[in-house]
């Protein structure tokens, strides 16, 4: 039976052997599979596959899915690669009443009640509990013991449906302090990491409340707390983590033994920067845009090539099909991108926000995408032009003249500094 890793990360750095677990946020397809060919070339892998509460909820969230739909859909792709639905670990991420905030607090909150139970029934097993955000008629920054009292309640729920359910408790995260999800809306210049003080009233006021609410054993399961670590992107940059800046969350660490933290919005920090994480008590790595950003650097560069190589393809009609959909659809955009036209349209197409992951599963994106993989279906690319507008991708994939392997490559290669920096030598 595989052991869950995530059960060993406190574990492991209190014996000065550190190791951390990737957490794929995203659900689109060729994201999850590469993850999971990933999975399948370490036989002692297990996969961490991640879901939001906007993008999957009992209501269908953006993506239509529900939490037992998403499981379906992940585990379709893992049986298709040949792995077993027993090394794959979903986790339930910012679980709590954010999608109907803008209702008054007992509705939303009953829907968030809800939401895990659904979760749980499903099969996820890691669970978030974030009941940060205020609701309708509430401050946008709601209290510590209330913030507690109602991850309290989601975490009853949980409880509740796993006994029903059967099978392994889940395991919790908590934590106030999270980063903005899928990245700012601005640029950012001055990032400070959590106050240690702060993550430590965290962690005290969650332990007291769940006390109170009979809920000691459920407590021992919360793994990590989510905290500012100092890393974040926003729309057109990217904040490298120091972890001089983090020193003193991490020196909390040896006093909360039984915990570590969850870095949030790591995407397109280096390699480097990743080792450091893992080693400084962050060894749980969120990343979503930074994997579909890598996928739509792929599908744009293919699209150039296409448009160089095949007669009759026209002129990127893939970027061109993209920006009219994001024009006719702007909710997933307009509230995080500002500025003058020229500039909307820069972070439209290349943000590293990636609000265009969003519309990926549209119908006329699909036919646009599926209009390209067949243009360059056996085509043979030629080497330099794969240097001209895949250059980071081994040129010797462009004579094969597969464009799914590309896009998964491109995946992979992200993927890639995340296990260097989990499994460090």
């Amino acid at each position: 039976m595989t052991i869950n890793p995530l059960q060993g990360l406190a574990t492991a750095r209190r014996n000065g052997k550190p190791y951390g677990i990737t957490s794929v946020c995203s659900a689109h397809p060729l994201v999850i599979q590469a993850a999971v060919r990933r999975a399948v070339a370490d036989q002692d892998a297990v996969l961490l596959i991640e879901a939001t509460c906007n993008q999957v909820n009992q209501f269908g969230g953006y993506t239509g899915m529900t939490p037992d739909l998403f499981v379906a859909f992940v585990r379709e792709i893992a049986g298709r690669e040949g792995l077993p639905a027993s090394r794959i670990i979903f986790g339930g991420d910012h679980l709590g009443p954010n999608p109907w905030k803008n209702e008054p607090a007992a509705q939303a909150m009953s829907k968030a009640e809800a939401m895990v139970t659904a979760y749980v029934w499903a099969g996820f097993s890691k669970i978030h509990l974030d009941a940060s955000m205020g609701c309708a008629g509430e401050p946008a920054a709601l209290d510590d013991e209330t913030i507690a009292t109602r991850a309290a309640r989601l975490a009853k729920a949980a409880e509740k449906a796993a006994r029903s359910r059967g099978g392994a408790l889940p395991v919790y995260i908590i934590g106030t302090e999270v980063p903005v999800p899928g990245g700012a809306d601005h640029a950012i210049s001055d990032l400070k990491p959590t106050e240690a003080s702060a993550a430590q009233r965290t962690i005290d006021i969650h332990r007291e409340i769940f006390a109170r609410e009979g809920l000691d054993e459920a407590f021992g399961r919360v793994i990590g707390v989510v905290v500012q670590p100092g890393v974040e992107f926003g729309s057109e940059n990217v904040v490298a983590y120091r972890p001089e800046a983090s020193a003193p969350l991490t020196a909390l660490l040896d006093r909360e033994t039984a915990l570590v933290y969850e870095a949030h919005s790591t995407d397109y920090q280096s390699r480097a920067a990743l080792t450091a994480l893992v080693a400084n008590g962050f060894p749980i790595l969120k990343v979503g845009p930074g994997l579909t950003f890598a996928l739509r650097e792929s599908l744009y560069g293919l699209d150039l090539i296409a448009s160089e190589m095949v007669s009759g393809y026209g002129e990127r009609p893939l970027a061109r099909a993209m920006e009219t959909l994001m024009l006719s659809a702007p909710g997933y955009w307009r509230s995080h991108y500002h500025g003058n036209e020229k500039r909307l349209y820069l972070q439209r197409q290349y943000s590293y926000s990636d609000r265009i992951r969003y519309y990926w599963t549209n119908p006329a994106a699909s036919v646009a995408v599926a209009r390209l993989r067949e243009a360059l279906s056996g085509v043979a690319i030629p080497e330099t032009l794969m240097r001209q507008f895949l250059p980071t991708l081994p040129a010797e994939l462009g004579p094969a003249g597969d464009p799914q392997a590309i896009l998964l490559a491109a995946v992979d290669l992200v993927l890639a500094d995340y296990d260097a920096a989990c499994h460090p030598a």
